[in-house]
């Protein structure tokens, strides 16, 4: 093997653990995030990203980048979360074109209520990951991360 072949086998094995890491989480997540409050980690994302925001609202496209998924299905899940009153879209007063999407006193409550379970399943879930040998240098790297 080369050591471009070397480096191209690291990164995927690299890849490969971060996606078992992030697999674990996610299912983790999912489970005491529905069993909890019947909300998927991707309602509880949406959620949560608007919550924090100024004015508790972001236009579409910027709520889809924050959450990591496409516009069509940010679209699909803004929907469902607005038919449960948790969300509400409207024009944007300044560019009829742009759309925003605001959390509801609703959708606060709820995300309040659910940000202790998503915390202790996340903290559980990275427990866990620690001690398999394989995922525990991801774990403390992310130990080290610092956000401002």
């Amino acid at each position: 093997m080369s050591l471009d072949d070397d480096a191209v086998e690291a990164r995927e094995q690299g890849w490969r653990t971060l996606a078992a890491l992030h697999g674990r989480i996610e299912d983790s997540l999912e489970r005491a995030l529905q069993r909890e409050h019947g909300l998927s980690v991707s309602e509880y994302s949406v959620l949560d990203s608007l919550s924090r925001q100024d004015g508790f609202h972001l236009r579409m496209n910027q709520l889809s980048s924050t959450v990591v998924l496409s516009q069509s299905a940010t679209t699909r899940l803004v929907s469902r979360l607005e038919d449960r009153g948790l969300l509400q879209r409207y024009l944007c007063p300044t560019d009829r074109r742009g759309i925003y999407t605001e959390v509801t006193p609703a959708g606060q409550e709820l995300v309040e209520t659910a940000r202790p379970t998503h915390d202790a399943a996340l903290a559980t879930a990275l427990g866990k990951a620690e001690e398999l040998p394989e995922l525990a240098p991801l774990v403390a790297a992310l130990a080290k991360l610092t956000y401002q």
